[in-house]
């Protein structure tokens, strides 16, 4: 694994201006919309249950947050907050046209302005890599949400199988940039987005983060399509 450095964060916010447009696009052509799967186990390997409060951090254009709002239901509530103002611009359409009522606003994970203990889950899906401190983002998270609540982490890593690992890294590495470029016009974001994944631990290295910040009872990980991703699960003390 490349060694880390930290994101800076006003590098991120105006890259993620700039792609936020075609962001959506360029996600659904370049995973072939497996990234909704993603979301949608994510889901329910949260325990989200109708009337729960959640808050989905780095919500971007919404998925995550419309995927738990499909299931905490009208008794429920989903506030998807973003740093990048920009990205949040198409979430509340997409929540409205199917006809559901979820609250966007700006907030950064590292310095969240909720109350401790406000939620019961509170989730971040591809933004976790992107924050300077990851373990502060984590503190924060598991701060906000109640005792016994959880924080679920969705994130890119690194494929280890045999076969399938040299063929993906082939794509990730020389296939994507180019075309994530030529989909969204932003071919630097995308070569961000090999490069940081490429970088970021995951498995027992992210395991570790989570234990760093000290928040939790138990942590656990699963796989996705063959280590592409990886769902973390934070029980929160």
């Amino acid at each position: 694994m490349e060694k880390r450095s930290s994101p800076n964060p006003e590098v991120i916010r105006n890259m993620f201006s700039k792609v936020a447009a075609n962001y959506d696009r360029g996600n659904n052509i370049l995973s072939m919309g497996i990234h909704h799967l993603w979301r949608k186990k994510l889901v329910n390997w949260s325990g989200a249950l109708p009337g729960q409060k959640v808050l989905d951090c780095a919500t971007g254009t919404g998925d995550l947050a419309i995927e738990f709002m499909k299931t905490v239901g009208p008794s429920g509530e989903v506030l998807g907050t973003d740093f990048c103002t920009e990205m949040l611009l198409t979430a509340p359409q997409k929540a409205s046209e199917r006809g559901l009522e979820i609250h966007f606003e700006q907030a950064d994970v590292t310095q969240l302005q909720y109350a401790d203990n406000s939620f019961d889950i509170c989730s971040i899906s591809f933004g976790i890599r992107n924050v300077a401190d990851p373990i502060i983002a984590l503190q924060e998270m598991a701060r906000v949400t109640k005792p016994g609540g959880v924080v679920m982490i969705l994130e890119f890593g690194q494929v280890q199988i045999p076969v399938f690992g040299p063929l993906y890294n082939f794509y990730s590495e020389k296939v994507l940039p180019k075309l994530g470029g030529l989909i969204t016009g932003q071919g630097e974001a995308y070569e961000y987005l090999q490069k940081s994944s490429s970088a970021f631990p995951c498995r027992n290295e992210f395991i570790e983060l989570m234990a760093a910040s000290k928040g939790f009872s138990s942590m656990e990980y699963i796989p996705l399509t063959g280590g592409v991703a990886y769902i973390y699960k934070g029980v929160v003390k």
